[in-house]
């Protein structure tokens, strides 16, 4: 029987990832640099997950050595909190209700993301009004680990403070990423994908929904996987 949804967040719990793109030029442009990510640059640069990780693909492409990659990240992730401080940002259409259905079903909530904690804390502020921690019992940061998805070790922190085998959660994505990320846990997926993430190949997922209306948890109190309405 499942005991516990594990959510990604950007692109999942709200569609982030054009806050994230506006918060990465304005930084770019306030230092001085030539760069600007359109829409489909940044698509194409999600392939890579994590955002130093990311800067580090555009000057690899560009052939730019010499920006200070951590410092420039940094300053971006403040500008990104900033933004969402000023109420820039919703969650995605079901999430307050699967979240309530699970906690009404006695399911344990946790978050395993590529974002950074305080990223975390930015959303969950601006999106549920109280810290992280009073949302989901347990949170694992792609700065926690050693590699970010589509390696499963964000997963398995999370399984390891829950204190859970993968089996007994349902990972909830929206990238093709994530979902590797998962399965290599050994997790069972559900996925909604975003704005950026449409027409990505989610092969392994049990499902693939429009948005988290049509995720029906009343199956996993029965120890099946949720129906899909």
């Amino acid at each position: 029987m499942a005991e516990a949804l594990i959510f990604d967040v950007d692109g999942t719990l709200a569609e982030t990832e054009a806050l994230h793109r506006r918060a990465f030029n304005e930084t770019f442009a306030e230092w001085g640099l030539d760069w600007h990510w359109s829409r489909t640059d940044y698509t194409r640069l999600l392939k890579t997950t994590g955002g130093k990780e990311r800067i580090a693909c555009y000057m690899a492409e560009t052939g730019v050595t010499d920006a200070d990659i951590p410092a420039l990240h940094r300053a971006k992730n403040d500008r990104y909190t900033a933004l969402m401080a000023q109420g820039a940002m919703t969650l995605r259409p079901g999430v307050l209700e699967v979240i309530a259905q699970a906690r009404g079903a006695g399911l344990r909530l946790a978050v395993a993301t590529t974002t950074s904690r305080p990223n975390v804390e930015a959303l969950s502020a601006a999106c549920f009004g109280q810290p992280a921690g009073e949302v989901f019992e347990v949170i694992a940061a792609g700065d926690e680990v050693a590699a970010k998805k589509p390696a499963p070790d964000v997963y398995l922190l999370a399984l390891d403070r829950l204190g859970l085998p993968g089996p007994a959660c349902v990972a909830i994505e929206d990238s093709r990423n994530g979902v590797l990320s998962a399965l290599g846990a050994k997790i069972p997926v559900v996925v909604t994908p975003s704005a950026y993430t449409e027409g990505e190949d989610f092969t392994g997922a049990h499902a693939v929904l429009s948005d988290l209306t049509q995720f029906d948890l009343t199956e996993l109190t029965r120890g099946r996987l949720p129906t899909c309405l």
